[in-house]
């Protein structure tokens, strides 16, 4: 296994619901945690909640920091954002969780992107970066749990760099419960990222918090 002790894991949109929880699950594995926001304040509201050693800064500042950076922002921003932040990401592993999604009467369902995957444009956009593909089907109501000491959890981690999808199969295998299962290259992220419509559909019919175990391995 891939030894990730004490790198520091930086999270854009750490003030939002999975970001949040991601770097809490973090911080209580202790890690160094970085909660990236366009607001210094809200980002220092979010990590004073956390505890356990989180700080919080300004997106560009977390993105220079950080050893690690994963980005947890809405779709609307997720472009934007990144291209305003190429220079301080480059050289890094960059993990991808956003989940290019739309709501209506019937529910949740996948937005086409024209890159083919939210990933994949991260990918366009950092050519400079190392993306990867990871934590799309994690709960938020369960990683802020503070009942729930295991997560039940496998977590897809998808990208065309081995030694940095094996990294970050090792950091997702942190969070007590979690195993981290490589699910292929980059470009068959789209798939990944829309199953987290059938999973809301799931959550939604049986008032659960359901995830995904991959069998055999």
């Amino acid at each position: 296994m891939t030894d990730v002790n004490g790198i520091s894991i930086g999270i854009l949109g750490g003030t939002g619901d999975q970001g949040k929880g991601l770097a809490r699950r973090f911080a209580l594995a202790g890690h160094p945690v970085l909660i990236g926001s366009r607001s210094a304040q809200r980002a220092q509201e979010a990590a004073d909640s956390i505890g356990h050693g989180a700080r919080g800064a300004e997106n560009a500042a977390v993105a220079a920091e950080a050893g690690i950076v994963i980005v947890a922002v809405p779709y609307e921003g997720h472009k934007a954002l990144l291209e305003s932040l190429r220079e301080e990401l480059a050289g890094k592993i960059v993990v991808d969780c956003v989940n290019p999604l739309g709501f209506d009467k019937q529910g949740a369902y996948a937005l086409l992107v024209e890159e083919g995957s939210a990933a994949q444009q991260a990918a366009a956009v950092l050519p400079d970066s190392r993306v990867v593909a990871a934590f799309h089907h994690v709960s938020a109501v369960v990683l802020m749990d503070p009942s729930v000491d295991k997560v039940d959890l496998d977590v897809l981690v998808l990208g065309d760099d081995r030694e940095a999808t094996d990294l970050v199969q090792a950091l997702a295998s942190v969070i007590p419960g979690v195993r981290g299962v490589y699910g292929g290259r980059l470009r068959n992220a789209f798939q990944v990222e829309a199953l987290t419509a059938n999973i809301i559909s799931i959550n939604r019919r049986y008032k659960a918090h359901a995830g995904i175990r991959v069998t055999d391995i």
